[in-house]
């Protein structure tokens, strides 16, 4: 057995009309990625943030290497060791990787900075985790994929030997998660303990051997992974058997309601043709860069095409701004809840209403009760957790903050809704009430355009799927009989390449 690194014990902590946790007890060993999962607003983060000295916690312990520890700032915990990285990188776009590793902390020769030195060092650490990164290059012009790396190779220059990684993957593609993990297993060998937070279950069985389970703020158990099935480990997070990832929904699917023709943006976005239908589902699938979103954004009028033909319900339509497109019924959940579709700094009620204030005012004054109403209607429609309809959305999970982003078009009556990576970053249990809330649209006679780069999730819940490539729609095919493979051969741009249709599962393998 190897020897423990750390050990929280009876851990409690409550926000105002929130308990977040109540007597949670972990622990990992060194050299071990222990998993922690729970859904949105389980308080994973806030046990982590205690741990790193965010927080600091009401009642309960901290052992490190067996020694009971205080961690009441972050300064404390990166001198114990202790590093956090979070979803929202705290990067300076503005300065050098080697600046961001050792911001506060230049090294220094006299009065003057030992800007030398300070490379040579950073290039070791990057070195030394594999990292194939300039130590000159502005940290503003990476990837996020690399931006993440820089921050691995920052919390290794505070000599950390516990790292806690909060949802690390959520935003990369998979060459760059296997490069993510290739450092995790380096990390592994020199005796680094981890916290991997993280929804994705099959990341989970890569590089964990053991998953703890909290839900509403307490604790559940701990499991080894290869003693539980995976229906089992949903059981536990949500606390009920999900007997379907993807519900089973048989949809009526009516009229063309949305029609676009000939849309073109630069080298991004060439579409010739494409509709949905009244309750349809239409999945929108490609690898990330191929313009999904891109083709999108200007059926939405957040960019301006350099042509497109639109036809809403039959009748021609120019839309050239947003307003127009509200104006209009198209609503548009985009990829970014946190940039683009939430004011993080303003309550629930607020971002609910935010496309909503001319239904709700009068005589250009707004009708404050009418906007409490509606925003209290949409918590419960939805079931987001949150004391109340003041809370700020920057203190909900993510799943809750993905609820708010809903919300805020569902109130607007939409006739079409695009959906851009919707259950992104949140759990199980809250990915399962999305696509039930997506049935229920369906039925009312809303289209559904959903951007996904979960092919599970495009094959569970789309009635058609298109196929971009390269800014183009490479395929279409129908969901019931449609495979992985097939989307993955259109996706790379198999069809325009070689001139004839994406095989079929068996000619695939």
């Amino acid at each position: 057995m190897a020897e423990e690194l750390f050990r929280m014990e009876g851990i409690s902590k409550s926000f105002p009309g929130v308990k977040a946790l109540e007597k949670v007890s972990m622990n990992v060993y060194k050299g071990e990625v222990l998993g922690l999962v729970g859904e949105n607003g389980a308080g994973k983060s806030t046990l982590m943030k205690i741990l790193s000295g965010v927080y600091r916690a009401d009642e309960g312990e901290i052992f490190i290497e067996g020694e009971k520890v205080v961690i009441d700032s972050v300064s404390k915990a990166h001198e114990l060791g202790v590093s956090i990285i979070m979803q929202e990188l705290n990067m300076c776009g503005h300065l050098s990787v080697a600046d961001n590793i050792f911001i506060g902390r230049t090294h220094k020769k006299g009065l003057f900075i030992d800007d030398k030195k300070m490379h040579q060092e950073a290039k070791k650490i990057l070195d030394d985790l594999g990292i194939d990164i300039s130590t000159y290059d502005c940290v503003g012009n990476l990837s996020v994929a690399k931006q993440q790396m820089v921050e691995i190779a920052k919390a290794i220059s505070f000599n950390s030997k516990i790292l806690v990684l909060d949802e690390p993957t959520a935003t990369l593609t998979e060459r760059e998660i296997d490069q993510l993990f290739e450092i995790i297993q380096r990390l592994k060998a020199k005796g680094v303990g981890m916290v991997y937070i993280s929804h994705r279950m099959a990341e989970l069985n890569r590089i964990c051997e053991r998953v703890t389970i909290i839900r509403d703020g307490q604790y559940i158990g701990t499991r080894n992974l290869n003693e539980i099935t995976m229906d089992e480990l949903v059981n536990m997070i949500v606390g009920r058997s999900l007997e379907d990832k993807y519900p089973k929904h048989k949809r009526t699917i009516g009229d063309v309601v949305l029609e676009a023709k000939n849309v073109r943006r630069g080298t991004k976005v060439n579409a010739d043709h494409f509709f949905v239908r009244k309750g349809e589902i239409l999945g929108i699938s490609g690898l990330v860069g191929a313009g999904r979103t891109e083709l999108m954004r200007c059926i939405f009028g957040a960019d301006r095409p350099d042509s497109m033909e639109l036809w809403l319900d039959g009748k021609e339509v120019k839309i050239r701004s947003v307003i127009q497109a509200i104006k209009n019924g198209i609503g548009y959940a985009t990829e970014d809840r946190k940039r683009d579709g939430l004011a993080l700094g303003l309550d629930i009620k607020y971002n609910t209403n935010m496309a909503h204030l001319q239904q709700i005012s009068n005589l250009g004054f707004i009708n404050d009760r009418a906007g409490e109403k509606n925003a209290q209607k949409y918590v419960e429609l939805l079931r987001t957790k949150t004391p109340g309809i003041h809370q700020l959305c920057r203190n909900l999970s993510g799943g809750n903050q993905q609820k708010v982003v809903l919300a805020k078009w569902l109130c607007n009556d939409v006739k079409v809704l695009i959906v851009d990576e919707p259950t992104r970053g949140i759990d199980v249990g809250a990915k399962y009430e999305v696509y039930e809330l997506f049935n229920k649209l369906s039925d009312q006679g809303v289209a559904i355009i959903m951007i996904s780069s979960e092919l599970p999730e495009i094959l569970g819940m789309s009635d058609r799927i298109l196929v971009i490539h390269q800014g183009e729609i490479n395929g279409e095919l129908d969901a019931k009989t449609a495979t992985q493979e097939q989307i993955l051969y259109l996706a790379a741009g198999y069809n325009k390449l070689e001139g004839k249709p994406a095989p079929t599962l068996s000619a695939a393998n």
